[in-house]
């Protein structure tokens, strides 16, 4: 019996991926270089980053670093001005908590977090949340998923996570915890195999569980 999920943010409770890969892109593209949507997905799976292209150029460390804070603020702006809502998203999350503990376990940054959820109303549902911060080692490494674990002091078999990339369902799968795929048209490219379920949407999760 799950007692816990464990929720992905970025494509699972809100659509950002888009405006992140966009910023990455937009970026990138001030120094002449493509970032080709397959070649991003690719480095995404692995767990490396866009700037790979950059240091491959022979742009340096700092170079790089004034680079993603023209990013993080391109980024930014896209969340504050681009209609991130997934649907059904409250009304589920409400339902869920009747019978469910709950965790947000995400790759993002503290500070776009808190952005992408002021006054939406989904962490209130939520126990804890661990960001990029609060652990050493990302996606695909199980390190999170596992420090979720820890915090509520729960095995593998009490939990599910629900994700939508390949990256995180690797995390959950190598942290032995079964994983949710939520059928995203950004990651539809990704190898799922090792998912225990596939949802069509997240409102889905109430019938499934």
């Amino acid at each position: 019996m799950k007692k816990y999920i464990l929720f992905d943010n970025d494509g699972v409770l809100v659509e950002t991926e888009a405006w992140y890969y966009q910023a990455n892109y937009d970026i990138l593209k001030t120094l002449d270089i493509h970032l080709a949507f397959e070649e991003y997905q690719k480095i995404m799976i692995r767990g490396g980053t866009a700037w790979e292209l950059a240091f491959n150029q022979g742009y340096s460390l700092k170079e790089v670093e004034n680079l993603k804070e023209k990013r993080d603020e391109l980024y930014q702006h896209y969340l504050q001005t681009k209609d991130i809502t997934i649907a059904g998203i409250n009304e589920t999350l409400e339902e869920l908590s009747k019978k469910y503990k709950m965790a947000i376990v995400t790759t993002s940054t503290r500070v776009n977090f808190e952005l992408i959820h002021k006054n939406r109303g989904i962490t209130k549902y939520m126990d804890f949340i661990l960001c990029v911060e609060d652990y050493e080692r990302a996606k695909p490494h199980p390190e999170p998923y596992l420090k979720a674990l820890e915090k509520f002091n729960v095995t593998a078999n009490e939990a599910i996570v629900v994700e939508d990339s390949q990256r995180g369902l690797d995390s959950a799968y190598n942290a032995n915890i079964d994983c949710i795929i939520v059928k995203n048209e950004f990651t539809k490219s990704h190898n799922f195999n090792k998912a225990k379920h596939f949802i069509d949407k997240f409102e889905n999760l109430k019938e499934l569980l």
